[in-house]
């Protein structure tokens, strides 16, 4: 109980809320303006498709940038280029494309920006990150309902620029921490030290790509209703900062083997019933800081550019979807459950025995 308690208060812990925040009004401000955008039949997916290479591909590039370049804050940058977009999207009349991919930059950036911070602040935990990561599973859901609704794009444009104040917040604990530590990211050591680096961050983007195409095949016949969909947002959200607080209390590897193992029987079961189905995206969801920790913890000196990978990983895990799915339930279970035993070997083989921790 001791260590959970201290998961949650973690030092420099505002640093991860201040970016559940931002990570929350970038994802409100890219799915409202994309949702938007859906016309006709092949903007249906390609809209969608484009959005998710350019979002999610870019950011390993940009996070070296922002590695290297340590006074840039790439959530200023991001929430700037973001509004830009909105404006753009609301007032100006070109294709919409130009706009989307100033608004995909901008996303890119607010999340290295929140990854650079949370991860060199946390003292080489994982409650820090996904905490900010999972501000986003509630974004997502609301700009797509706001999108359907009256509001106009400029009180959202309005809406992302309130998130600067909360960028520099964060920018200060990020700088303190600088400050004291020539290499904030030391104390990240989850990785197998048997493995090379490039075996990890292998292993390790598969087991994300995995996870995002679960997160689409997972047999949801229940999810019918508008709050049932909400549901399974927040449901992954709280998933995912769950796993980082787990993590820092219980172990880095115990939570991995919990999280993909629990989680499975409640997939498989849950067709039909949405109370097993979310039981089960919740345990699942708490992969997300386990692969993260183990990309940091053999790219210490870029934490922004690790992150990238898991980016990449999610979308090399979600394209397929665009092009093909199984409409079988059977055949989703089959798949999942191979998946699932993948995810547990592999993460079983990068990650590093747990150590006492919290003493």
């Amino acid at each position: 109980m001791n260590g959970l308690k201290n998961a949650l208060t973690a030092k420099n812990m505002m640093a991860g809320w201040l970016y559940f925040y931002i990570h929350f009004a970038t994802e409100v401000t890219c799915f409202f303006f994309l949702s938007r955008q859906y016309g006709d039949s092949v903007m249906l997916w390609l809209f969608p498709f484009v959005y998710d290479a350019l979002a999610f591909v870019p950011q390993s590039p940009i996070g070296y940038l922002c590695d290297k370049f340590k006074k840039i804050n790439g959530g200023i940058v991001g929430i700037v280029l973001m509004a830009f977009a909105g404006l753009m999207f609301e007032y100006l009349p070109v294709s919409p494309y130009i706009p989307l991919v100033i608004l995909c930059i901008g996303n890119a950036f607010t999340h290295v920006g929140g990854a650079e911070t949370t991860l060199r602040v946390s003292d080489g935990r994982l409650a820090h990150s996904a905490v900010f990561v999972s501000g986003g599973s509630f974004g997502v859901v609301t700009g797509r309902l706001l999108s359907s609704s009256d509001v106009s794009g400029l009180i959202i444009v309005l809406f992302i620029l309130t998130a600067i104040p909360f960028a520099l917040l964060a920018d200060t604990y990020l700088r303190d921490t600088e400050k004291q530590n020539i290499n904030p990211c030391e104390k990240f050591n989850y990785a197998n030290p048997k493995l090379s680096a490039a075996a990890v961050i292998i292993l390790a983007t598969l087991v994300v790509a995995v996870r995002g195409y679960m997160g689409y095949g997972i047999p949801t016949a229940w999810k019918k209703t508008l709050l049932q969909t909400v549901c399974l947002y927040v449901t992954m959200g709280i998933g995912k900062a769950a796993g980082g607080i787990f993590a820092d209390a219980f172990g880095v590897r115990k939570t991995a083997v919990f999280s993909v193992s629990a989680a499975l029987p409640f997939l498989l079961a849950g067709n039909n019933h949405m109370g097993i189905s979310l039981v089960g995206v919740m345990i699942f969801s708490m992969t997300m800081s386990i692969t993260l920790a183990l990309l940091v913890s053999v790219l210490k000196k870029t934490p922004g550019f690790a992150f990238g990978f898991t980016t990449l990983g999610l979308f090399l895990g979600t394209a397929p979807i665009f092009f093909f799915r199984f409409t079988s339930v059977r055949a989703n279970c089959i798949v999942i459950s191979a998946l699932s035993v993948l995810c547990l070997a592999a993460l079983m083989i990068i990650g590093r025995k747990d150590e006492k921790i919290n003493e």
